[in-house]
């Protein structure tokens, strides 16, 4: 008798209790000004679930507004522009005196967020906290998403990224840049000839334990902003070494213009995923059974990498980007 050949490569390559990355959109884009907000939800309607869009209910909030913030924001929850239910809210820092009545305003929403953004945690005590009283408002089944941006986060960044509630991990770059008092120049918090953000070491140590916490727990790394939002050259460099060099798989947006080319950065390219098809298709002919391509070899090993590099390209397709044929995104993704 032969053998039963899953009907899928995911289900082929992978143990199904394996720890992955969730399947989220390589692009938050955040909002916190009602006019930019409604018109950030009018964008992702249009363009679809290829970015996720973040609500602003900490620094887009005004000092002494933040409850109306709030039910603003669960206004836009429920409305007809959230049509992809992929919409967002960063909350109030858990020390912060309304952050029970804000959370619980929020989760009230006739419909739910697709996730809860924690800023400015001490550290794995915080987030725990904050998680407990999510739960307590019946939040319980809202991912929670983390910003790395104080000393204790950061020190306790592999315990906070392994909590079963946490999806996604963010880099702070401005707090954690301000946190070292003077310490490290004004210039590690942009783009710059020298590098910028990318130059000092102790903003890039930061980058890289992230992303390393977010690989072992099987979670999301968010790859900080980029302030110069019309220098497209300085974010287009930004996105591609955060995605190419430094592991993030997903990247904050804080301007209209910055979202489609943080998608195109992190999509594969077209010979990427041309490459990975006819190393899938091959291997799944040869009952994933080692092939030879372009007089390589290849196993289950790679074949891993090249099958979410299809995944990657199904998700974060554009409509005038590469597309995978028809016929394999039928059999593949139903």
């Amino acid at each position: 008798m032969s053998p039963t050949v899953p009907a899928t490569p995911r289900q082929a390559l992978f143990d199904p209790d394996e720890v992955s990355l969730a399947a989220l959109p390589v692009c938050d884009h955040y909002a916190g000004v009602e006019p930019r907000m409604t018109k950030s939800l009018q964008l992702q309607a249009e363009m679809g679930p290829v970015f996720d869009v973040t609500l602003d209910n900490e620094d887009g909030a005004p000092v002494g507004g933040e409850f109306d913030q709030a039910q603003l924001i669960a206004s836009l929850l429920a409305g007809p522009d959230n049509r992809w239910g992929r919409v967002g809210v960063r909350l109030l820092p858990v020390q912060h005196r309304l952050f029970s009545e804000v959370a619980a305003a929020v989760l009230g929403a006739s419909r739910a967020p697709a996730y809860l953004m924690l800023p400015k945690p001490e550290g794995l005590a915080d987030v725990q906290r904050a998680v407990q009283t999510l739960d307590a408002l019946g939040g319980g089944a809202v991912p929670v998403h983390v910003l790395i941006e104080t000393h204790g986060a950061l020190r306790d960044v592999f315990a906070i990224a392994a909590l079963p509630r946490v999806q996604s991990l963010s880099f702070g770059l401005m707090d954690f840049v301000s946190a070292h008092r003077g310490a490290i120049p004004q210039a590690a918090m942009g783009m710059s000839p020298a590098g910028g953000q990318f130059a000092h070491p102790l903003v890039l140590r930061a980058k890289l334990e992230i992303a390393a916490a977010c690989h072992a727990a099987g979670k999301t790394p968010s790859h900080c902003v980029v302030t110069e939002f019309r220098n497209e050259r300085a974010l287009r460099e930004a996105a591609e070494k955060a995605s190419r060099e430094l592991g993030y798989t997903r990247m904050w947006s804080i301007h209209p213009a910055q979202i489609r080319p943080i998608v195109e950065a992190f999509s594969p390219t077209a010979a990427e995923i041309e490459d990975a098809i006819e190393i899938i298709t091959a291997a799944q002919a040869a009952q994933w059974a080692p092939i030879r391509h372009h007089d390589t070899l290849h196993d289950r090993a790679s074949y891993r990498y090249f099958w979410q590099v299809i995944e990657r390209a199904h998700r974060a397709s554009l409509a005038d980007g590469p597309q995978l044929p028809a016929e394999l995104r039928l059999a593949w993704f139903g």
